[in-house]
């Protein structure tokens, strides 16, 4: 792959580009799942092929292949420089790339068991046993099982000098536990919803889960579920789990902060967003308590990368401390639109070699605060506690949202108590991250991926993660009126 990519990148100058960049990509997927005792599905796949990514007059072109012959391979690099030179036809103004130092190297996600490597039979009878443990619990409609693997290697080239070699390892497993009712279906899943955890790292982070010995408690609570009353509607304190702070931070805080979407250039697919270029420094995102930080270094995350797609090394940002805006998600092509030294933050990424890059969500984490849940808990008094996401919906400019969780406990002198289903919540972004004065300690902290982000136009799916700890938010609408 890397003769291929330096062929790309030789004739894709030579025919006029004044930067260009290739990447090799052979991306492999494995998806099993199981229901009660049965496999339903088992599948893997790999894709290869070459993205062009060149700048002719100050204009983008992009062209992908999947034939890589060395005559399909030049022609591409050609095409790429054609639509290039037709882009700048309609320029508006030209790009400016902020700069970057041009890496070298190899990078690889640490792991012990590669999770391609480990036996079929194997990972079947760890989610067979999760359903059967599942299963033996009265009342209980059916189980679910799951478990996927993700291993994307890329190699990186470009006219600036950049050589990269990088090689990401992701897996994924849980388990739904569904109670099915007259009139209602319950889920439990364990340890998330939506496949489950989702991290960077081998088949020892899938074994590690125990998902076997957690699925009866989540199916006890799943049937408990058919005969709780629905969450009251009103106003409220609310602690939410990390797992659901996760994707508050996702909808609420990572889409709103991407360049391209502030900028308007997401506008007809995805939406753009409430914040401005100049809210930075100045616009009060939550309260003094909340800080949210950008961070493809974090182990294990499903967002961590040595490199991103246009070779910006991976590393730490702040992007709102002490509740006020500092910072937003930049490419080397938007950075330069927040000031004249701003460099790229590391978030261009492709979904594959047949997608240009986007600045795309890695890791966006709600730092923690002090103390355990429990101590939260002690200090609250009475509220709500939501766990665990059922449903989102969140407008194109990210600020009014409602969000569904699979179950909720009263919080009734520091401890938790009587179990609520269908729980909701809703609020405004800034008005409900200003609403937050308790977030817990660093032992009560986890990273949650989220392995379905789509954005762009054709979309583009990627995988990211968030850090959250369970955190206290007053005066919060909840239920359903």
């Amino acid at each position: 792959m890397h003769e291929i990519a330096e062929l790309a990148l030789d004739e894709a100058v030579a025919a006029g580009a004044s930067y260009a960049d290739v990447r090799g990509v052979v991306a492999e997927h494995e998806s099993l799942s199981v229901q009660d005792q049965r496999v339903e599905g088992v599948a893997r796949q790999t894709s290869r092929g070459v993205g062009i990514r060149v700048l002719v007059g100050g204009s983008w072109g992009f062209a992908a292949t999947a034939r890589l012959a060395r005559q399909e391979v030049l022609a591409t690099a050609r095409l790429a420089v054609q639509v290039a030179e037709a882009s700048a036809t309609a320029q508006r103004r030209p790009v400016r790339l902020a700069p970057v130092e041009a890496a070298r190297g190899t990078w690889a996600t640490p792991h012990e068991r590669d999770p391609f490597d480990v036996p079929l039979p194997e990972k079947l009878e760890m989610l067979l046993a999760a359903t059967a443990a599942a299963r033996q619990v009265t009342g209980l409609t059916f189980a679910k099982a799951s478990a996927d693997a993700w291993r994307t290697t890329t190699t990186l080239v470009s006219s600036e000098g950049a050589d990269l070699h990088q090689t990401v390892l992701q897996v994924a497993g849980g388990v739904e536990c569904i109670a099915v009712g007259e009139r209602e279906v319950q889920v439990r899943s364990f340890p998330n919803s939506f496949r489950g955890y989702c991290g960077s790292g081998g088949w020892e982070d899938v074994a590690a889960l125990d998902l076997a010995g957690q699925a009866p408690r989540h199916a006890e609570e799943a049937v408990a579920l058919l005969s709780a009353p629905d969450l009251p509607a009103g106003r409220d304190t609310v602690v939410i789990d990390g797992n659901q702070l996760a994707l508050q931070v996702h909808e609420s805080v990572g889409h709103a902060l991407e360049l391209d979407r502030i900028l308007g250039w997401e506008a007809a697919y995805a939406g753009t967003s409430f914040v401005g270029l100049d809210d930075l420094g100045r616009l009060r995102y939550g309260s003094p308590l909340v800080n949210l930080t950008l961070d493809t270094t974090t182990p294990k995350a499903l967002g961590t990368y040595g490199f991103d797609d246009e070779g910006v090394p991976a590393g730490r940002t702040p992007l709102v401390v002490g509740g006020v805006l500092q910072s937003l998600l930049t490419s080397r092509e938007t950075a330069p639109r927040v000031g004249a030294d701003a460099t790229s933050n590391g978030t261009m990424r492709a979904d594959s070699w047949a997608s240009i890059p986007l600045i795309r969500m890695t890791n966006i984490h709600l730092e923690p605060g002090e103390g355990s849940l429990e101590q939260l808990l002690d200090d609250t008094g009475r509220g709500f506690f939501l766990t665990t996401n059922r449903s989102w919906s969140i407008d194109d400019k990210r600020v009014n949202f409602q969000f569904g969780c699979e179950a909720a406990y009263e919080i009734r002198g520091g401890r938790l108590g009587k179990l609520y289903r269908n729980p909701t919540y809703a609020g405004r972004t800034t008005e409900f991250w200003g609403a937050c004065d308790a977030i817990s300690g660093p032992q009560a902290w986890r990273v949650y991926g989220t392995p379905n982000c789509g954005k762009g136009q054709p979309s583009q799916v990627a995988r990211v993660a968030h850090g959250a700890a369970p955190a206290r938010f007053r005066d919060v609408t909840v239920g359903v009126r």
